[in-house]
């Protein structure tokens, strides 16, 4: 009879693996150094999480679940908006938020030279962000695939900027950029609103 894994150990150890990845990526990842660095073992990282490249994908979706727990005081406003993307962008460029940025690039970059080993990666890549962008244009009026479409504007965007900000780190003319960029955003989308 197989054991039952303990779900409490598993969340505290891929908090630990979260922290350690964001700050050493995963180019050179190694199961052994980073089961010593959060106190257990290869083996037990293993049993939790079945392989090295299941565990990259759940630390970037725990990553991406911690910054959407920042956005959730968001949830209620229009997302699309220039107001709620300026928001969205002042806690994405925060320089704490780098590490996270730097890893999500990189795993990226690995997906797409390797689609079969990181498919569920490419998988919750974009959806996700496309319905957490979308939902509340569509609650106001919006029909889907127009909420679908500027929701990728947004994500493509906010990916652009971030990856010329932490490639440049010229914090002044991405910041000038974002800022052009949501008053071309705010201008369609009152356009929109007012079409609705």
């Amino acid at each position: 009879m197989s054991r039952t894994p303990d779900e409490a150990r598993r969340a505290e150890l891929l908090d630990a693996v979260v922290d350690y990845v964001c700050k050493h990526g995963v180019a050179g990842l190694s199961l052994r150094p980073l089961a010593q660095a959060v106190d257990s073992s290869p083996r037990v990282l293993l049993y939790y999480f079945n392989s090295k490249e299941d565990l990259v994908t759940e630390v970037l979706e725990q990553a991406g679940a911690r910054q959407r727990r920042l956005f959730e005081r968001l949830q209620t406003q229009h997302l699309g908006s220039s107001d709620a993307c300026r928001e969205i962008w002042n806690v994405m460029s925060a320089s704490a938020s780098e590490p996270i940025f730097r890893l999500f690039f990189e795993v990226y970059g690995l997906a797409l030279q390797d689609r079969k080993r990181y498919a569920r990666f490419l998988k919750r890549v974009v959806a996700p962000w496309l319905e957490y962008i979308g939902a509340p244009l569509v609650q106001s009026g919006w029909r889907k695939a127009d909420a679908r479409a500027y929701a990728t504007i947004v994500i493509a965007g906010f990916r652009g900027f971030l990856l010329d900000l932490c490639a440049t780190r010229d914090r002044e003319r991405v910041g000038r950029a974002v800022e052009l960029w949501l008053e071309t955003l705010s201008s369609y989308a009152a356009r929109k609103d007012l079409a609705s």
